[in-house]
């Protein structure tokens, strides 16, 4: 059985639709940073999406070409996350969607290190006949937040982090976000394929306590 990163943490992956607090730990991903409307047609999200997973599926099929990755075991692939924000905003305007600033990412397994990442880089690049030079190796630490299960379009997320925000206050907790911890959604459904009102999108935000 492939190591299935949202089975092994489901604490990280998997959370109620009800808020909880969370300690993540250190972790690299495959990012890539931009700017705009992601629901923009071949926009740049759209296309840091291909770049991300081209890497990814080059990394996790890497056992079966002439480069080996030390440690290396199956894995299935992560889900896809995102870092956002906007200038001059606290918190997140979902009606102004072309003023968000993001970071999309695809967690790696602790056994891929840089060479490794740089090795599928330019393997994508030439494979997959697409530019992979704008990703780079990523290492974020959250540590403490608060997170949620919400279920439904990205536009219907408010109502949620207002949930969020009230199980803070009720707790002793503020919000801690700022230009180095950032809103971040980890998505669990494939848009293309299922109905926004099913979508599942873990949401969480840094936080301190008071």
């Amino acid at each position: 059985m492939a190591f299935d990163f949202k089975k092994e943490y489901k604490e990280f992956y998997m959370p109620k639709n009800k808020p909880v607090i969370v300690n993540v730990p250190e972790a690299n991903y495959i990012a890539v940073r931009g700017e705009g409307n992601p629901n923009e047609e071949d926009g740049a999200y759209q296309q840091a999406i291909g770049v991300l997973y081209a890497i990814a599926y080059t990394l996790r099929m890497s056992y079966k070409t002439n480069y080996k990755i030390e440690g290396f075991f199956e894995y299935v692939v992560p889900p896809l996350e995102g870092f956002w924000w906007q200038d001059d905003i606290d918190g997140v305007n979902y009606a102004d969607k072309d003023s968000f600033h993001w970071i999309s990412v695809i967690r790696l397994p602790d056994f891929v290190n840089e060479k490794d990442f740089e090795w599928a880089v330019e393997t994508a690049t030439k494979k997959k006949k697409i530019d992979c030079s704008s990703a780079e190796f990523l290492t974020i630490d959250e540590g403490l937040c608060v997170q949620i299960m919400h279920l439904g379009s990205f536009d219907d997320e408010p109502a949620t982090v207002a949930l969020m925000d009230e199980y803070l206050k009720q707790n002793g907790y503020a919000n801690d976000m700022n230009s180095q911890r950032l809103h971040h959604e980890i998505y669990l459904s494939d848009a293309r394929k299922v109905a926004p009102e099913k979508w599942k999108t873990v949401i969480r935000h840094p936080i301190r306590k008071i």
